[in-house]
């Protein structure tokens, strides 16, 4: 995992700011019905693995499962369990222990889900958002009053930030949509092992998808705080959880879901992204974070988003830094041409990977208002040439595609991550674990600098 330049703005949710962007800016959205999965492919490549797409059940164990499946759901998730097996994507295997979806599944249906959870509504959360991805959100739910006490007692010194409004998980939900729909056999294992009373899931990861160095993969991992035991230089195993006020939002999401919020499942997915890339800081509650690397309490930066990405999927990803932002957050160029970045998107996406992008929102005078966080999923051209940008929001209250034009979309990217070998050849790369120890020496040396000043003060 490489990073091309670092920048600490943090990718929340842009509604904030929403209204000081011209009219004919907030217009240009077109929504498009999701693209078809297409269930006659033989095969289907994920990254650098290929995955043998099967499409019926061929022995006596997968056919009890799904039986035992059927007695558990409804018409409309019978419906869907019948597609994500047409499709291919029940016995998908593409996951991290190369279980199946289907296994997977069956564990939620059949195994203890965590105190405040049950496994009929995990099971249908899960099938329904294998079935289509786009229902991811990441809009909070309101806490009702039966429990608003006990949110703002487990919440302490941030009680009067409970009734989150608008979330800064845009990161955490475009990785949580981007699992689901490239690797859905990882996505059910995850959903079985956070849902689980022991509420955690344990991955096996490459070093080399971290860093060249092992020590510095090991840095990277320390500097993270996430749990892991490393027994060579190849590999790593680590250990994922929400934190631990996530399952009281899991709970509400489970009992008093309104329609557009978070389902429970999707709550405890971004706790556990956000954890992640917070050095295990964020409190579900308040939507707040903490850690070494970002002095803003609010979604995660550049850095922590690619450290993120790469553990979750196992890729060795690289963030691109295009837009040049000066020290008073006004963008003033761009590190490369627009036919690059055109390129290096295009060609992650012909290697069936997603590129999720962090876009920023200016002003009249170019200073940046907010940033957020998309996935680039497809790409069509018009008669006139003219590239669009099938992408995923999951900010924007659809579970529709949205398309951006190229002339609209491309000026306005700040970061891609991107497979290693799509950049490579193209730009100069700077290891992310020196991008990181750069950001954490900065941060500490202005801490220090602001704790001298009060002691004068």
């Amino acid at each position: 995992m490489y990073s091309i330049g670092l920048n600490t703005t943090s990718y929340n949710n842009y509604n904030t700011a929403i209204n000081t962007v011209t009219a004919s800016d907030s217009k240009i959205e077109k929504k498009c019905e999701k693209p078809a999965f297409n269930p006659f492919m033989s095969n289907v490549s994920f990254g650098a693995s290929t995955v043998q797409l099967r499409t019926s059940l061929s022995s006596k164990d997968e056919k009890n499962k799904y039986k035992t499946l059927v007695k558990f759901t409804d018409k409309d998730t019978k419906k869907q369990l019948n597609y994500l097996l047409k499709s291919g994507i029940l016995l998908n295997s593409d996951s991290n222990d190369k279980s199946t979806t289907l296994d997977n599944l069956y564990k939620i249906a059949t195994t203890e889900r965590a105190q405040g959870l049950n496994n009929a509504n995990i099971l249908k959360e899960t099938i329904a958002t294998l079935s289509d991805p786009h229902i991811i959100t990441q809009r909070f739910g309101n806490i009702p009053q039966t429990y608003q006490n006990q949110a703002v007692q487990l919440a302490g010194e941030h009680a009067a930030d409970v009734n989150v409004e608008y979330s800064g998980t845009c990161v955490a939900s475009s990785i949580e949509f981007n699992l689901a729909q490239k690797h859905p056999a990882e996505f059910a294992r995850f959903a079985a092992g956070l849902s689980s009373p022991q509420m955690s899931v344990n991955k096996t990861i490459k070093m080399n998808n971290l860093a060249d160095n092992t020590l510095d993969a090991i840095w990277l991992l320390n500097a993270f705080e996430i749990p892991f035991e490393a027994n060579n230089f190849d590999e790593a195993h680590l250990k994922f959880a929400p934190d631990k006020n996530a399952i009281v939002r899991a709970h509400i999401q489970t009992v008093d879901k309104d329609p557009l919020e978070r389902s429970s499942l999707d709550v405890l997915m971004q706790s556990t992204f956000m954890q992640v890339g917070s050095q295990q800081s964020y409190d579900s509650l308040c939507d707040k974070r903490a850690g070494k690397f970002n002095q803003n309490d609010k979604g995660l930066i550049e850095f922590e988003k690619t450290f993120t990405e790469s553990v979750v999927e196992d890729k060795n990803k690289i963030s691109v830094t295009y837009q040049t932002i000066d020290e008073n957050a006004r963008l003033v160029g761009y590190e490369t041409d627009f036919n690059t970045m055109k390129k290096q998107i295009t060609d992650a996406l012909k290697l069936g990977d997603n590129v999720i992008i962090g876009y920023t929102l200016v002003d009249g005078s170019n200073t940046i208002i907010n940033g957020h966080e998309i996935t680039i999923t497809g790409t069509r051209t018009e008669k006139n040439g003219k590239l669009i940008f099938i992408c995923n929001d999951t900010d924007d209250d659809m579970s529709k595609s949205v398309e951006y034009s190229e002339d609209y979309l491309l000026p306005k990217i700040h970061h891609a991550a991107l497979p290693q070998s799509v950049v490579s050849n193209d730009m100069n790369i700077v290891e992310n674990w020196v991008e990181g120890l750069k950001t954490y020496k900065k941060l500490k040396q202005q801490s220090l600098q602001n704790n001298q000043y009060q002691r004068i003060a």
